[in-house]
Parts: structure tokens; sequence; C-alpha cells
């Protein structure tokens, strides 16, 4: 068997042909991803049985993701991933304007960003990883400079996905790049997540308004429904009479995992079926999304509909708009520099 296939996958609207490449490892996990905005659109994960089922939440129909993917499902966003208030920063003394397509505020790129774009992807038969690659030019959705993307997307053997993102700019610019997969752990894509347990390794998480921009605070877990250091249901708390949930319709904050460097920062399981997915990362944030605007707009790979609730994002990032909080951690990227950041998803049983 290779381990990499390539077919074909679809025509955009504009008539840009997609192409779906198609990974397997040595225990016959399979990673699809399409060259359109680097969507994965399955990823397969064992269960205690060792039965191998699609995980990721996707489309039935290939134009969906072309028209229609305003949820970013399985999506790379950038440049910037997450909100930037009033969709404006500013570096050396210029203000530079995004588009805010999240009224009032920026969110994931824009309606135009990376997760709509046609990516170059190289496939070695001999490995399992796939090279992404896009180069956005100077001025485009607003952000300063050209800057060059690489994205490896690797299959390991022992079933794990592992994500490394490099950038660099000819001048300075803001980065901030993060994938944005729903997980379902069922393999039942219209199971509420609610029944899932979380456990994330974070005593501290960011406070928003209600346009979901931080406040600024790093508030402590403790005593909140925000926290998750003892492993707990989705579901929980996620209903409980409190500011933050109801400005999110739920979870959809950015957390502070504890710890520095590429660390084990979360771990998502599901009882019936035994699947755990470890989250390990180097970036100091990472954002729990779950599903709370998903819709029923569009059937799901298992049949039904993409409810409110059916799937989870473990977006790994900086904090949400960082560029105009001068005591979050730096953005900013400047030539001669590169921007780097590592994320794996591990899968295994329990």
């Amino acid at each position: 068997m290779k381990n990499i296939e390539v077919s074909e996958y679809g025509v955009t609207p504009e008539g840009n042909a997609v192409k779906k490449f198609t990974v397997t490892n040595k225990n016959g996990m399979q990673l699809e991803v399409i060259n359109y905005g680097g969507i994965i659109t399955s990823l397969t994960a064992p269960d205690r049985n060792g039965q191998y089922k699609d995980v990721v939440l996707g489309f039935t129909k290939p134009e969906d993701y072309f028209t229609g993917n305003s949820y970013f499902l399985g999506a790379i966003v950038g440049r910037f991933a997450n909100r930037i208030a009033g969709g404006k920063f500013s570096i050396e003394g210029k203000t530079y304007n995004l588009e805010t397509n999240n009224s009032p505020n920026h969110l994931h790129g824009g309606n135009e960003g990376f997760s709509n774009k046609i990516w170059e992807i190289e496939a070695a038969p001999t490995t399992q990883t796939l090279k992404l690659s896009y180069t956005s030019k100077d001025g485009e959705e607003g952000y300063p400079g050209e800057l060059k993307v690489n994205v490896l997307c690797t299959l390991t053997d022992d079933d794990a996905l592992e994500i490394s993102y490099e950038a660099t700019t000819d001048k300075p610019t803001i980065v901030n790049l993060s994938q944005h997969s729903y997980f379902n752990l069922s393999g039942d894509f219209t199971e509420l997540i609610t029944r899932h347990e979380l456990q994330l390794n974070a005593d501290y998480f960011i406070p928003t308004d209600h346009t979901m921009i931080p406040t600024g605070e790093l508030k402590n877990v403790e005593g909140t429904p925000f926290d998750f250091r003892i492993p707990k249901l989705i579901g929980k708390d996620i209903e409980i009479d409190d500011e933050q949930l109801k400005f999110g319709s739920g979870y959809d904050h950015c957390w502070v995992p504890n710890g520095k460097g590429l660390r084990s920062i979360a771990e998502v399981y599901h009882a019936e079926t035994g699947r755990m997915m470890e989250v390990l990362t180097d970036q100091p944030g990472v954002q729990l999304y779950c599903g709370n605007f998903l819709d029923g707009k569009y059937e799901t790979k298992t049949g039904g509909k993409n409810e409110r609730r059916t799937g989870l994002c473990l977006e790994t990032q900086h904090f949400p708009d960082a560029p105009n909080q001068p005591h979050f951690p730096s953005v900013t990227l400047i030539p001669g520099e590169k921007y780097q950041s590592k994320t794996i998803y591990k899968f295994s049983v329990k």
C-alpha cells in the first residue's frame, strides 16, 4: 500500500482544481487533506476494539467547503487565528485595518483568510508527511508583508498527527496560525460532545467581553466552570449561569496551559468507544470551542445534521487580540526571524 495517494476532489467556483491527499500509516489509520484551505476532511482513530473510524466533522459535498465553510471546518486558519478587536492593530506606529467578519471584530484571517486559499502540497510516496505551502501577498486581507508559510502534516505509526508551522516575512507583521478541526471521538457526528471527558492542564483562562475580546485578565480557574484540571464531562458545567459562558454560548475561550515548550496540555476521552486524544503543543494558549454555533444546516458524514455541540475544537495558538494587548506574548514577526510552532494530536484507547 502506498503511504500517500492523490486523487481529484472537486473544482472551486473560480475554476481551481482541488486535490485530496490520503495518508495511511502502518496500522491503517488515515488522514485526508485537500489543498483548499489545507482542510482535514477526514481523520480516523481506533476504538478499544481496534476499529478505526473518522473522528473529525466534515461536509459530504466538496462545494460546501468551497462556498459554505463559515465554521472553518478542518481548515488552517491565519494569518491570525482567533479575534482582533475592531479589526485594527498597529506595528511601528502604523495602524492596519482588517475585515470585521465577526462583527465588530476580525476572526481567523477574515472571509478570505488561509482557510479559503489554494495551498501547494508536496507529498513524497515514501513518507507519511504532507508539506503545505502558501505565500500571502503584502496587503492581503489588510496584513502587511509578504508572508511565506509552510505547514508539515505527519501521520506517525503510533497514531499521532503532528503539525508543524513555519513562516517568514519581508516586513514586520503579525502571525498566529492554528488548525480548526472539530473532533467527535464517538465517530457518530450526531452525538453531542458534552458526553466527552476533558482534562485541561491549565490554571488560568482568559475572560472576554461580550464580543469575545479578552479583557486583558488571566483568571484562575479555581471555583469556576472553566476548571478542567481534573477530568470532567464537558457537559457538566456548560449550562451553568455564568457570564463568561453566556458570552460564548458555552465554552469558546482561550486557556493558558501550564508549562512552556512542547508539553502535554489536554486529553479528551470518550468512554463508550475508549478513544482518547492527547494534545501536545509549544503554544502559550489553546482555544476550546464546543461547536456552540453549529446550526444543523449541513448533513454530516454519518447521517443527520451538524447540530450544535456535535464537535469540539482545541485550537493551539497565541492569545486572542494579542496585537492590541502588550502584556500578552508577542505575535509580531520581523524580517530575518522565523515563526515556528508545533502541535501533536495523539490517539490511543483506554
